[in-house]
């Protein structure tokens, strides 16, 4: 495939998997273009053990580690919320779960809250996931549903049940 078709074949794919792990449209366009860039450089280094998508958003997860190394602090959450149109009482009520949803996944150890987000908000399959790891489908099978019990049971502590 050439570089051109690779780069209009998986770049939304490759982008969106970088919006889940940055939540930053700037940071996640930036790490995007680096891909592509080490993947154009560094073809011969492709095995084919994978297919592309599942090699570019390898690249782009050691990359969005490498950033947040080099910044060395934790992902903040967004001060504010777009207007969806709804009450204050319901704006309120979801901020505090979302609030509480994204404490209870910041909490979750590695490799559980990366699975579960790869799984949950990057769309990836559990076979994909497995090849960024250098595991086994079954693995990131097992370690996604052990994050969501984990996930789950820091809910219900958050809740008081």
């Amino acid at each position: 495939m050439t570089q051109e078709k690779l780069y209009e074949t998986y770049y939304m794919r490759v982008f969106s998997f970088v919006m889940t792990l940055a939540g930053d449209r700037v940071q996640a366009e930036e790490i995007t273009q680096e891909t592509f860039f080490r993947a154009f450089s560094k073809r011969s280094d492709f095995r084919g053990e994978s297919d592309e998508a599942t090699w570019l958003c390898a690249i782009a997860r050691n990359l969005f580690l490498d950033e947040k190394r080099r910044q060395g602090k934790q992902e903040a959450l967004p001060e504010e919320l777009p207007d969806t149109g709804k009450g204050i009482e319901q704006t309120a009520a979801d901020r505090d779960t979302s609030f509480r949803i994204h404490m209870a996944l910041h909490a979750l150890e590695e490799p559980y809250r990366e699975v579960f987000e790869l799984r949950v908000f990057g769309e990836l399959s559990f076979r994909e996931i497995g090849m960024i790891f250098g595991k086994t489908e079954n693995w990131a099978r097992v370690t996604y549903h052990r994050a969501r019990l984990r996930l789950q049971e820091r809910m219900d502590e958050s809740n008081g049940l």
